[in-house]
């Protein structure tokens, strides 16, 4: 299982980005996706999911109508586009399989600054 995450970067308040992570080793389209975010000092936090085939979504509160969860069954990518980000949307990112919830991959750092 093999799950690499890009598309982080440096963004100011208010601004967007979308972050990709593409997977391999496993199943990827029988296997719900989610993603997680990590800020410095906290526990790691879920921030979202999404079904297999891309059907259904859901998000934590904090991120609501901000942020949201794509895939391509075809790509073996899962992808995060978030809007509107504050500076509390600071954190690591990082994707996770919900059938093999074991594997992490290296995240993406995201970091909201003027």
């Amino acid at each position: 299982v093999q799950l690499v995450e890009s598309g982080g970067g440096l963004v100011q308040p208010g601004g967007s980005l979308i972050l990709s992570c593409a997977a391999s080793g496993f199943a990827f389209m029988r296997s719900a996706m989610k993603w997680y975010r990590q800020a410095p000092g906290k526990a790691r936090e879920l921030v979202g999911c999404i079904t297999r085939a891309g059907s259904n979504t859901n998000y934590a509160d904090p991120v609501k109508g901000r942020f949201t969860i794509s895939r391509d069954n075809d790509k073996n990518t899962v992808y995060l586009k978030m809007n509107s980000l504050k500076h509390e949307d600071t954190g690591v990112y990082y994707c996770n399989s919900a059938s093999w919830e074991n594997y992490w991959g290296q995240g993406t750092q995201v970091t909201v600054s003027s």
